[in-house]
């Protein structure tokens, strides 16, 4: 068995690059294994407005959060090459005394007024994550404090010859592990031409069962979205799409008109809580998992990754 590098990473999502950059940047050598490119993977496909929602454990979800949104909050200093803007809009039929204290860690939030929403919601300045502007500046990033990307489909996590093995395999962790408590969370985006919005929305309909948000960026508009559960196609369905677009607009009128430019489908990989904990192979080395973070990657994967980091110390 080939044991040259020092950790290998399995999966190049934004839960694979971010604790990869943070272990090249303590020093590890690391490679990075990936079936494909990080534009190509499910967190490609997230709408990544930063906010600790459905994530457990929740305690240390909330602690992983904090510590990304520090993070967040210092690359928006530079929007166009990480690919993060802080954006200001509401969180709908959310309350300032729901959220355990924690938001007290976002400077000027506030109960949304009337004219900012039609119910009750929070007003908040938060991350806005352009995912594949961002995720092309993680990969970058990692390349330049030494670390090595390399295609390759993986059958069995057994075949990564690395003393020290990071499993970030998201969805495919349900195979690779095995662990069935993986399960697959299919979302539907429609991407419009951005008509001028530049607050975010997302309105929850507690009868319907729905979650309508639209995120701006400033050449597109991401409208969503769906969240089904055990469903695997990854093709989009048109009649969705067009009540996607159609709960937006209710919203914003101005979203009806918009020139659709594309259409994405992500599957999130949801588990009853996110795994991060250490496992020692009967050779000698180390298996450390980081996966089932289903739709708050992004709003965690600074802090999981260090807390990942941490545990693949020898």
């Amino acid at each position: 068995m080939d044991l040259s590098g020092d950790v290998i990473v399995v999966g190049s999502g934004v839960i694979g690059l971010t604790t990869a950059v943070v272990l090249a940047e303590s020093g590890r050598r690391v490679r990075v294994w990936t079936r494909e490119p990080a534009e190509r993977t499910t967190s490609a496909v997230a709408g990544a407005l930063w906010w600790p929602y459905r994530i457990e454990p929740e305690a240390k979800a909330r602690a992983w959060a904090l510590q990304s949104l520090t993070v967040y909050e210092e690359l928006a200093r530079h929007p166009e090459e990480t690919g993060v803007r802080l954006v200001e809009g509401v969180q709908g039929e959310s309350r300032v005394d729901e959220q355990d204290g924690w938001t007290s860690r976002i400077p000027g939030l506030r109960a949304s007024t009337a004219e900012e929403y039609a119910g009750t919601g929070l007003w908040a300045r938060l991350p806005l994550i352009d995912m594949p502007v961002h995720l092309r500046w993680l990969r970058e990033r990692f390349l330049k404090s030494g670390g090595v990307i390399e295609t390759r489909t993986v059958a069995d996590l057994a075949e990564a010859g690395a003393p020290v093995v990071v499993n970030c395999t998201g969805l495919g962790a349900r195979e690779l592990v095995p662990d069935p408590a993986v399960r697959p969370v299919r979302g539907q985006l429609v991407i419009v031409e951005n008509p001028g919005i530049r607050t975010y929305l997302v309105s929850t309909d507690a009868t319907a069962g729905t979650t309508t948000y639209f995120f701006p960026h400033p050449d597109r508009l991401i409208l969503g979205g769906t969240a089904d559960e055990d469903e695997w196609s990854l093709s989009p369905d048109p009649a969705v799409a067009a009540r996607i677009v159609a709960r937006c607009a209710a919203l914003r009128p101005e979203i009806a008109g918009a020139r659709v430019l594309d259409h994405r489908v992500g599957l999130r990989p949801v588990r009853h809580a996110v795994r991060i904990e250490r496992e020692p192979l009967a050779d000698g080395r180390l298996l450390v998992h980081n996966y089932g973070h289903g739709g708050g990657g992004v709003t965690v994967a600074w802090g999981c990754a260090r807390e990942a980091a941490a545990l693949a110390s020898r």
